[in-house]
């Protein structure tokens, strides 16, 4: 079983084993109601994360007519790195920006936002898609699907809690008080579960897949210069992304918002922006 194989495992059994913790509060039947949540969660995280995640974007497929030099790039690129080529999304967000999702590469699919074509030449347009495409070569896109549809899942959770302790949840026995109590810790606690999923999710992998998209573009410049535009745009042009997607785009599309708040970065799903386009530049990069 390699890395990513046994974190997506790791995950799912996570998930699964939380949702029968939900539904004990509600005792037996709610155990057994929480497996059967927790299968079907289970099962589709892993057969539907890139439905999910284009769905959650917004994202639409688009054709070679509509963007011809977006396919031209990728399809370039696909042959460059020996893999298929990827179905092809553009989201409407006017911030630059862009993820990949899939189980595998068969099954891959990238996405770049309307604001990436626009505020992004075709030299740096080819070092993003070259990166994306290294995740997908290197089958990290199964676990960083994953990894956003369980996290919007324990979101999902969070909110069942909150309705719970509000409408009196937990065992119809003496210990309904301490039931509403745990309740109300998991509506606390679950967003930061969440928070630590996308944590989870190696930092490492951004700087692997910089250095395979290099070479696959043939040069790490185009990416360098991208990085600072995405970077400087994240900054200042918001984007209505699911919090659960933050790891799965090339950059924060919070531009370092919500990090600013994470502990000194603690549960940053991304390395900084700067060292990235250090070693994007250092001339022993490929």
């Amino acid at each position: 079983m390699n890395k990513n194989t046994f974190k997506t495992a790791a995950l799912l059994a996570a998930l699964g084993a939380l949702m029968i913790g939900i539904g004990s509060f509600w005792g037996a039947q709610g155990a057994t109601i929480g497996l059967i949540v927790g299968l079907v969660f289970t099962g589709g995280s892993y057969w539907f994360s890139d439905k999910i995640a284009i769905a959650a974007s917004r994202a639409k497929p688009v054709s070679e007519a509509e963007a011809p030099e977006y396919y031209r790039v990728v399809r370039e690129l696909s042959q460059s790195a020996g893999i298929p080529m990827p179905r092809l999304y553009i989201t409407p967000d006017t911030q630059p920006n862009a993820f990949a999702t899939g189980r595998n590469p068969k099954n891959a699919a990238v996405a770049v936002t309307r604001g990436l074509l626009d505020v992004c030449d075709a030299y740096e347009l080819r070092g993003v898609l070259a990166h994306e495409l290294a995740h997908v070569k290197h089958r990290d896109i199964l676990i960083s699907s994953v990894a956003a549809a369980v996290a919007m899942a324990i979101m999902f959770i969070a909110r069942m809690a909150m309705w719970g302790a509000i409408f009196g949840g937990g065992g119809r026995d003496n210990n309904r008080g301490g039931n509403v109590i745990g309740l109300l810790a998991m509506m606390i606690l679950a967003p930061l579960a969440a928070m630590l999923i996308q944590a989870a999710i190696s930092r490492s992998r951004e700087f692997e897949a910089d250095r395979e998209g290099a070479r696959i573009a043939g040069g790490g410049e185009g990416l360098a210069r991208a990085l600072e535009k995405l970077e400087a745009a994240a900054k200042r042009v918001p984007m209505n992304a699911h919090p659960a997607m933050e790891q799965a785009y090339i950059v924060s599309p919070f531009g370092g918002r919500r990090s600013a708040a994470n502990f000194a970065n603690l549960f940053s799903t991304h390395p900084p922006a700067q060292e990235r386009i250090r070693r994007l530049r250092s001339p022993n990069l490929i």
